[in-house]
């Protein structure tokens, strides 16, 4: 006996079926920076501007190096024959008629060094958009590690609310018996609305940050992001050596990479610029039609004299002063690289320190504080004031911990940036 399905529930089904994947799973993204870079990679248009140029700038190589097209030229002439007929255009008719074919070919080299530095200024696209992905993919592990740092706030101020609602109910009852001051209740409303507040703050950065990863993302501003669940485990000092480092970033940073094709560009210019002191040749070759046959041919070479000296030294004076320009620029690049690595591993470096001293010894200390003081204070040794110092004492132990992860998580970032890959 056949059983027949509810309409409704085939309703259900369809519809479920018939939901995006790509849009449920594009609405979990967030939970790792990992998915939001993967994300970024196919959709953050910067990086789609980079690389269309970078591809734009290696299809102009072959041209660079190819020779001038030749050109065709159609001479009639004595197109009356000398007053015997009208004027006439065709071939056969006229006096007669010349077709000239020419051919520009510059002096030896030339091309070559055309060609080389076409090839260095699309190895400088690349390393440009090599540098346009570090700098997108710091944005959003920077973004992510603040995210992570918000949301592990809001938990703590939560907790921490949760914890001043139960010490309230503790002042009612010890003021009930006689046993503390209406202050102390009073005390505790105050410090919870200032949590509701700082809870208020909080979820005002939480959507800026939420908006400013969206745009990275080329998503609508209020399109929904996952909870971060998880930072990326921090290395260990001996990968944060900075000798080891420093020849790495000098290797592979995308910015002096490029430099590095801009010098090597600037060298090749220099050199095609010394070449303008020979000429250019044009050959051409030219057969002559009488009538309805060839019965003449002619040969023509044509070439510039280089006569304006001054002109060309100042193009090479030019040429010379680009290359001192672009080997500067470069070493001031790296000075500014090396730097920053080196601040970023003293700070990385900060922030692990801070770390272990808030999970080893602040928070402990003040966990065993807060426990002695509403002890205390249950059996009317210490003040209220004295209990809530000793609460403000846990959270910020906890939010000092938070932050030092999400400070190593930023500086980082900033490493994996100058290094111009994942560590």
């Amino acid at each position: 006996m056949r059983r027949f399905i509810p309409a409704q529930v085939v309703i259900m089904m369809l519809a479920l079926g018939g939901m995006n994947p790509a849009l449920s799973q594009e609405s979990v993204i967030g939970q790792t920076v990992e998915s939001l870079l993967d994300y970024a990679r196919n959709n953050n248009p910067e990086l789609a501007v980079m690389r269309h140029e970078a591809d734009a700038a290696g299809e102009r190589v072959t041209p660079a190096g190819a020779l001038p097209d030749p050109k065709f030229k159609v001479e009639l002439m004595d197109i009356t024959k000398m007053g015997e007929q009208n004027a006439t255009l065709s071939p056969s008719r006229v006096g007669s008629t010349k077709y000239t074919v020419t051919q520009e070919l510059p002096w030896y080299g030339k091309r070559d060094l055309k060609r080389e530095i076409a090839e260095l200024d699309a190895d400088g696209a690349q390393g440009r958009s090599r540098g346009a992905w570090s700098e997108v993919a710091t944005r959003l592990k920077t973004a992510h590690a603040q995210l992570y740092v918000l949301h592990r706030n809001e938990q703590i101020t939560r907790e921490i609310l949760d914890l001043m609602v139960r010490l309230e109910k503790i002042a009612q009852v010890r003021y009930a018996g006689g046993l503390a001051m209406q202050q102390d209740a009073i005390r505790a409303q105050v410090e919870q609305t200032g949590m509701r507040n700082d809870l208020i703050m909080l979820e005002n950065e939480r959507n800026m940050l939420q908006a400013r990863i969206n745009m990275l993302l080329a998503r609508p501003a209020s399109a929904p992001l996952a909870t971060p669940e998880v930072l990326r485990p921090i290395p260990a000092p001996a990968k944060l050596d900075y000798a080891t480092l420093e020849d790495r970033v000098r290797g592979r940073n995308p910015q002096l990479f490029a430099e590095d094709a801009a010098i090597k560009s600037a060298e090749k210019k220099r050199e095609l610029t010394y070449k303008e002191r020979y000429p250019d040749f044009m050959l051409g070759v030219t057969p002559v039609q009488y009538q309805n046959s060839i019965k003449e041919w002619e040969l023509m070479i044509e070439f510039n004299i280089p006569l304006q000296q001054s002109s060309r030294r100042a193009m090479e004076r030019e040429s010379e002063s680009m290359l001192s320009a672009a080997r500067a620029r470069k070493e001031a690049v790296a000075n500014q690289v090396l730097s920053e690595l080196a601040e970023n591993l003293s700070g990385i470096e900060a922030a692990r320190r801070t770390e272990t001293l808030a999970t080893t010894s602040l928070l402990p200390q003040a966990e065993l504080t807060f426990n002695s003081a509403l002890a205390s204070y249950e059996n009317g040794k210490v003040d209220f004031a004295t209990l809530l110092e000793a609460q403000q004492q846990i959270r910020k132990a906890r939010l000092n911990q938070i932050k030092a992860q999400g400070e190593a998580q930023i500086r980082l970032a900033e490493i994996e940036k100058l290094l111009g890959e994942e560590l």
